[in-house]
C-alpha cells in the first residue's frame, strides 16, 4: 500500500517494541522513517530502507538535530511518533523523588519537546495532504484509568493524555494543519512488558505474571505490537483527517469494564 507515500516520519524510541513495529507499519504504507533512539536502531532502519539517529528525547538539543536530520535526508517532516518511553513498577512508599522526576523527564518532557519543535516543521508542508501532517503520542491504559505501584507511570501517561489535546486544539485554532492525537495501548507482548513481569513476578514467575496480565483483558490475550502499529499508522493517514485531540484506546477491553 502506498497510502503514505511522499511522506516523511520520525519514530522516537523506534530500536525495538512498539516504536520499531510502528516504523514498520508506516514504511509499508510509502513512507520514509527516520529511527530515533539512545539505542542503536540501525538494524530496524535498514530493515525498512529508512535511516537513524542518535536521540535522547529528553535533550532539547538532540531534538533539533533529529528533525534536522529527517529534513536534510529525507526533505521534510510530515508524520511525528512520541514513542518513546520508560516504565517500572514501585509502591508508592520506595518511589524516589529522582526516580518519579526521571519518569516524567523522559514520557512527559520528551513529548513536549517533540510538539514543541515538530509542530512548526510538520505544518511547512501539511497542506500537501488531505489529512494534513499527523503527530501521535503513545499514552497508554495507565492515562485513562489509575494502578497500584505505578503512581509516576499513570501521572506521566495522563500529562501525554492531556498534552496531545491541548496541542490538538492549539494547531486547529491557529490554522495550522496538523492533527494530535494519542493511542492508549493496553499491556503489550514486547520486551519491556517482559521485563516488567520479571520485576514484579516474584516466586510466582514470569509465565503466571504474564498470564495476570493477559487476564486482565476481556479477549482473553496480551497485545500484539501490530495491533498498536496499525493503530498509529491510521492515525498517520488521511482516513484519519477528522481526528484530531482524539484517544485511541486498543486494550482488548481492559478499560471498558
Amino acid at each position: 500500500m502506498s497510502e503514505l507515500a511522499g511522506r516523511v516520519a520520525l519514530v522516537t524510541g523506534g530500536a525495538r517494541g512498539l516504536g520499531a513495529a510502528a516504523a514498520k507499519a508506516l514504511a509499508e504504507k510509502g513512507a520514509k522513517v527516520v529511527v530515533s533512539d539512545v539505542s542503536d536502531g540501525r538494524e530496524t532502519a535498514n530493515a525498512i530502507d529508512g535511516a537513524f539517529v542518535k536521540h535522547d528525547v529528553t535533550s532539547e538539543d538532540e531534538w533539533i538535530a533529529a528533525i534536522t536530520f529527517a529534513k536534510e535526508t529525507f526533505g521534510g517532516l510530515d508524520i511525528l511518533v512520541n514513542n518513546a518511553g520508560i516504565f517500572w513498577a514501585k509502591p508508592l512508599a520506595m518511589e524516589t523523588l529522582e526516580s518519579f522526576r526521571k519518569m516524567q523527564q523522559v514520557n512527559v518532557e520528551g513529548v513536549f519537546l517533540g510538539l514543541k519543535h515538530a509542530i512548526p516543521v510538520i505544518a511547512e508542508r501539511a497542506e500537501k495532504w488531505d489529512g494534513g501532517g499527523s503527530i501521535v503520542n503513545l499514552s497508554s491504559v495507565a492515562g485513562l484509568v489509575g494502578a497500584p505501584m505505578t503512581l509516576a507511570y499513570n501521572a506521566s501517561k495522563g500529562a501525554v493524555r492531556l498534552m496531545t489535546k491541548a496541542a490538538a486544539l492549539e494547531c486547529a485554532r491557529a490554522g495550522q494543519k496538523v492533527r494530535v492525537n494519542s493511542v492508549h495501548p493496553g499491556i503489550i507482548n514486547t520486551q519491556m512488558m517482559t521485563d516488567a513481569a520479571e520485576q514484579m513476578a516474584g516466586a510466582s514467575g514470569v509465565n503466571d505474571m504474564m498470564e495476570r496480565f493477559a487476564a486482565f483483558h476481556p479477549m482473553g490475550r496480551l497485545g500484539r505490537d501490530i495491533d498498536v502499529a496499525n493503530a498509529v499508522a491510521f492515525l498517520a493517514s488521511d482516513k484519519a483527517a477528522f481526528m484530531t485531540g482524539s484517544e485511541l484506546v486498543v486494550d482488548g477491553g481492559m478499560t471498558a469494564m
